[in-house]
């Protein structure tokens, strides 16, 4: 009788204990891993772009900068001398005409200029930060890339510079419907984000056919 009680009595023990130990030692294993995962991250490199991305991208910024100013400078000055400050180039669809813009795309945060301000500095930290330690190889995201520096930096330029309004001068309508006017700053944004979509549509299919080849 005392026998079986012992039995009944030392078996959950011993499971606990075998729980326990269990349960020490994956915690142990978690910890484990966790430092080494973090000691792996510590050791990787930061690896900057290289010369050519470099090249690729101070020269499209700089470049993409100049066309902006250029073109916003020499428009205005001439439009101001043509009837109505403005200039058919498609009659109904395309024309050139001389406005300035307080505000972002669309008229939103109209007269926020510390605000719009302050977003764009951030935003072009931002793409810089992306570019030189985002670790993208592709020479399509390092255009993209540059070209959103360029437009932010010459769209900053007149918010600093004109008394904060944007100087935009390419108008598309058609009849009574207008699209708001904007500019070659404008031009390269949309550009940059038609880029960026295109590098991630490629991107997943490679990555899908990498994936089937493996299988």
């Amino acid at each position: 009788m005392n026998a079986l009680i012992w039995k009944t009595e030392t078996v959950p023990i011993r499971k606990s204990n075998q729980i326990l130990s269990e349960t020490n030692s994956k915690s142990k294993k978690n910890s484990a891993q966790a430092s080494e995962g973090w000691a792996f991250l510590k050791r990787q490199p930061i690896v900057l772009p290289g010369w050519k991305a470099q090249l690729i991208f101070w020269l499209l910024a700089v470049l993409g900068l100049a066309v902006d100013l250029g073109t916003k400078a020499a428009v205005f000055d001439w439009l101001a001398r043509e009837p109505g400050n403005r200039f058919s180039i498609i009659a109904g669809f395309l024309r050139l005409v001389r406005t300035e813009n307080p505000g972002a795309a669309f008229g939103i945060a109209t007269g926020q200029y510390h605000i719009l301000v302050a977003v764009s500095t951030i935003a072009l930290v931002v793409i810089l930060a992306t570019f030189y330690f985002g670790g993208q190889q592709r020479a399509i995201v390092h255009v993209a890339l540059a070209l959103f520096a360029a437009g932010v930096c010459g769209n900053l330029w007149d918010r600093i510079f004109n008394n904060g309004y944007v100087r935009d001068f390419i108008d598309v309508y058609y009849r009574d419907y207008h699209w708001p006017a904007f500019n070659v700053a404008d031009s390269m944004l949309c550009i940059g984000v038609g880029l960026l979509i295109i590098s991630t549509f490629f991107t997943g299919r490679f990555c899908q056919k990498r994936a089937r080849r493996q299988k």
